[in-house]
């Protein structure tokens, strides 16, 4: 089985935020797009392809192979395909050969793989190493702020992000300011945003990711319509994006055609078994009543064994998994490893809910909130906390779990006790 980027490490390639909407003032001038060879997207080479002839033809120049390793590890990210990261680290190894002692693009390199793999404060390290070797530069912002994001530093991660704005307002600081303003209740905010990272976008793997998270952002809303809309702007840019193939599914699965997202959820998983999808899959079949539930509960409990031996990164889906449809207390251990080495507000929740399924619930409480700090509109988040706070009896419990419902009213599709 090809081995998958956790969901967790995809969507650090958006984390960070602003202070202020200075930027998505009406007057900001559109971002100016930056180099790419002529004629390249028209002709379909990918950036790797571009990256992996210039290091041919300059075989030499440690530039060049640290623009392969990030043009690699960039491919990663939207192919959920953790094994060119393995081929990013070998180019690094050969860029620093090269260069050893001045090698900005194999520092801010080694941060967005360390980022990739989960080692947070290692990825903080070269961040921060980056931006003091070149501060008017933008990409060691951007290394520092996923990092800082992770491991719950969320001023930190701001400021981070606002100086990239500064510096470059494009793609890669306008996806990560929409980031935190959806993650700080401020969706509205976040659409402007992720729409200049569409503009701004240079390569259709920029334009198909942006695209697909404008459409989660829609479907977060339970705007089903404009959901599809993006995601199928993202399937354009990027025909096999599997972020855009798993919101038509959830789209069919919201319009009641329900044998239809089974079938867009089975093609998915069996190219792209990531814990996301497949659990997706596996609660829609167990909401709609549909008893077929067996190869993604047995592809799942075997992704938890492997992650519970092999002492790695834990996707927060795996621990839901467990949690829900496994053994909580495994949800609780593996929760608490991750809680290690990233803090952010989705591990809290992850961790929040783990608890609470074992019978822990005042410690669940602490987790829950946790989760809700930073003010995101997220009905997952508002339905684990409804449901911890009732299990206390309390009685905002049941204020949360409407909330839940009112943000987001197709959750009881995946979670059909949040009606109830």
């Amino acid at each position: 089985m090809r081995r998958l980027i956790t969901a967790a490490s995809a969507a650090v390639a958006v984390a960070g935020c602003v202070a202020g909407l200075l930027y998505l003032g009406p007057d900001t001038s559109r971002p100016r797009a930056t180099a790419t060879p002529a004629g390249a997207h028209s002709a379909g080479i990918s950036p790797v392809d571009v990256a992996r002839k210039a290091t041919e033809a300059y075989p030499d120049d440690p530039a060049a192979w640290a623009g392969l390793a990030r043009a690699e590890i960039e491919r990663a990210r939207t192919t959920l395909d953790a094994g060119r990261l393995n081929v990013a680290d070998r180019a690094l190894r050969r860029s620093l050969a090269l260069d050893g002692t001045d090698n900005y693009g194999a520092v801010t390199g080694q941060g967005l793989l360390a980022n990739a793999r989960h080692k947070f404060a290692k990825g903080r390290e070269y961040g921060l190493r980056a931006t003091r070797m070149a501060p008017d530069r933008p990409d060691g912002y951007a290394v520092l702020a996923d990092a800082e994001i992770q491991l719950g530093n969320y001023p930190q991660a701001r400021a981070a992000v606002q100086r990239m704005l500064d510096i470059a307002p494009a793609t890669a600081a306008y996806s990560r300011a929409a980031y935190d303003l959806e993650t700080s209740g401020r969706p509205e905010d976040a659409a402007i945003a992720l729409q200049r990272a569409v503009d701004s976008a240079v390569t259709q793997d920029e334009r198909g990711f942006a695209e697909a998270r404008l459409g989660d952002l829609a479907w977060s809303q339970g705007k089903v319509d404009q959901a599809e809309r993006h995601y199928r702007r993202a399937l354009a840019a990027v025909p096999d994006h599997p972020y855009g193939q798993a919101g038509i599914a959830r789209v069919a699965a919201a319009r009641g055609h329900t044998g239809k997202a089974l079938e867009l959820y089975a093609r998915l998983v069996e190219r792209t078994p990531l814990p996301q999808f497949l659990l997706e899959t596996l609660e829609l079949r167990h909401a709609t009543g549909d008893s077929r539930q067996g190869s993604e509960r047995a592809v799942l409990s075997t992704q938890v064994q492997m992650v519970r031996a092999g002492g790695g990164p834990v996707d927060p889906h795996l621990i839901l998994y467990a949690a829900d449809h496994g053994d909580p207390k495994v949800a609780v251990e593996l929760a608490r490893r991750e809680w290690k080495h990233a803090r952010s507000v989705i591990v809290a929740d992850a961790l929040g809910w783990a608890l609470h399924r074992a019978g822990q619930n005042t410690e669940a409480l602490t987790y829950a909130r946790r989760a809700a700090a930073t003010g995101w509109k997220n009905a997952l988040f508002r339905y684990h906390r409804g449901a911890i706070e009732q299990a206390l009896a309390m009685p905002e419990g049941s204020r949360h779990l409407s909330e839940a419902v009112a943000l987001n009213p197709h959750l009881s599709l995946y979670h059909p006790d949040a009606d109830r």
